[in-house]
Parts: structure tokens; C-alpha cells; sequence
């Protein structure tokens, strides 16, 4: 996910996906653990949308 579509979500419903991209990371690290994965990148990538997400959270909170 890009940083301008993450910009375009409302700051509640955006705490939300935060809340579900970060339960998928750790379901991802578990899978992975146990046996790998077909595409172990997505970690990273989930990692980053992840760290996005914080920050434009963390923009809007001290916009406020």
C-alpha cells in the first residue's frame, strides 16, 4: 500500500487496518517459522505498509 492511499483513509478506520496488518505480520512470522513461506518478502512488505501506517497516524495526531 502506497503512502498516498494510506493518507486518504480516515484516521479511525486507518487504526483499524493497523490493527489487522499487524495480527497478519505476526500470523506471517509464525507461518514462517513453522515452514517457509512461497514468498518470504511479503514479511518485509507488510513490515513497511506496517511503519506507514504509524506515521501518517502519528502525522495526523500531531496535526491536531
Amino acid at each position: 500500500m502506497k503512502i498516498a492511499e494510506i493518507r486518504q483513509i480516515p484516521a479511525n478506520e486507518l487504526a483499524e487496518r493497523l490493527d489487522a496488518e499487524v495480527a497478519k505480520y505476526n500470523q506471517m512470522l509464525l507461518n514462517h517459522s513453522v515452514s517457509p513461506l512461497e514468498n518470504p518478502s511479503q514479511i518485509k512488505a507488510t513490515r513497511r505498509t506496517i511503519a506507514r501506517m504509524k506515521t501518517v497516524l502519528r502525522e495526523i495526531e500531531l496535526n491536531k
